[in-house]
C-alpha cells in the first residue's frame, strides 16, 4: 500500500513538472508573438530615440533637461495612448539603425519621409512640414542656389535627408554630429556650405546673431515629419494606434501649440 502510494505521488509530481514547463513554453512564445502594440502597452513605455543635440526640436535647457518639439510631441502622443515616453538619447548615424534593429520603438529627431525610408519603415502622419535651407557665410557671393553645390563641399550627419541633397547636386558631404559643428566649420571656412531645416537656421541665427552665416536658397517643396517604426507586420497596429493619438491632439490644436511655443510659428500645415 506503501509503494501504491509513493508511486502515485511520482506520478503527480511528474505531471505537475511537465505541466509547469507545457505552461512555461506557451507563455514564452505568447511573449514572442506579441505585436508591439501589445508588448509597449505590456511595459508601459514606448522607447524612443532622439539627438538631444538640435534645438529647437531636441535639446537640453539651461536645467540639462531634455526639451524640445519632437520631445512634447512625443511625450502628448505617449500620454494619449496611456503610455510613458522612455527617451534615449543616441548620435543621428545610429538612430534610424536602432529603430529598424529594434532597439528602439520610434524615432521622434525631425525625421524627414523620403522613398528610401519608406522602404525600410512605416511613418505616422506627418506632424510637421519643413523646407530644406542653403546656408552660406555671410561672405560667399559665388553661391545662390543648390545648383551651386557642384564642385563645393559641405557638412551634415550622414545619411540624412541634407547629405543626400547635397550629394545629389555634386556636393562632397563631411560627416559632422550636430548642427553646432557644421555651423563652426563653415564659420571657419573649411566648408563652403551646409544644408538644414529653414526653421532650425532661424532658431540659431535668433540665439546666435553674431553669426555671419546667410540662408541664400530654401527648397520649393515642404518635406515631411514624422515618427518612424520598424516596416513588420507586429508593427502595424501599433502605428495605427500612434495616429489616432496623433490625429486627437492635431484636432485639439495641441500640436500646433507646441509648434508655436518652439517656432514661433505654426508647421504642423504645408
Amino acid at each position: 500500500m506503501k509503494k501504491k502510494t509513493a508511486y502515485l505521488l511520482i506520478l503527480v509530481l511528474l505531471f505537475s513538472m511537465l505541466s509547469a514547463v507545457a505552461c512555461g513554453k506557451d507563455n514564452s512564445a505568447s511573449d514572442e508573438d506579441m505585436t508591439l502594440l501589445e508588448e509597449v502597452q505590456k511595459r508601459g513605455t514606448i522607447i524612443i530615440a532622439t539627438e538631444g543635440t538640435w534645438a529647437p526640436w531636441t535639446f537640453h535647457d539651461e536645467n540639462d533637461k531634455l526639451v524640445g518639439f519632437d520631445i512634447e510631441v512625443a511625450e502628448a502622443v505617449c500620454e494619449k495612448m496611456g503610455l510613458k515616453a522612455e527617451f534615449v538619447e543616441a548620435e543621428w548615424d545610429g538612430i534610424l539603425a536602432g529603430v529598424e534593429s529594434g532597439r528602439y520603438d520610434i524615432a521622434a529627431n525631425g525625421v524627414e519621409i523620403d522613398e528610401d525610408r519608406l522602404e525600410k519603415y512605416f511613418f505616422c502622419e506627418p506632424y510637421a512640414y519643413i523646407h530644406t535651407a542653403l546656408i552660406v557665410q555671410d561672405s560667399n557671393e559665388e553661391i545662390k542656389s543648390f545648383e551651386d553645390l557642384n564642385g563645393k563641399t559641405t557638412a551634415n550627419t550622414l545619411q540624412s535627408t541634407y547629405a543626400k541633397l547635397a550629394e545629389s547636386y555634386g556636393a562632397t558631404v563631411t560627416g559632422v554630429d550636430d548642427l553646432a559643428q557644421t555651423i563652426e566649420l563653415l564659420l571657419q571656412g573649411r566648408i563652403d556650405a551646409t544644408l538644414n531645416a529653414d526653421v532650425s537656421y532661424y532658431d540659431y541665427v535668433k540665439e546666435h546673431p553674431e553669426a555671419a552665416i546667410k540662408l541664400v536658397a530654401t527648397t520649393e517643396d515642404a518635406s515631411s515629419v514624422a515618427f518612424p517604426v520598424k516596416k513588420t507586420d507586429r508593427n502595424k497596429t501599433f502605428i495605427e494606434a500612434v495616429n489616432k493619438a496623433l490625429q486627437e491632439l492635431m484636432d485639439e490644436g495641441r500640436i500646433a501649440e507646441i509648434s508655436i511655443k518652439y517656432f514661433g510659428s505654426d508647421i504642423t500645415r504645408k
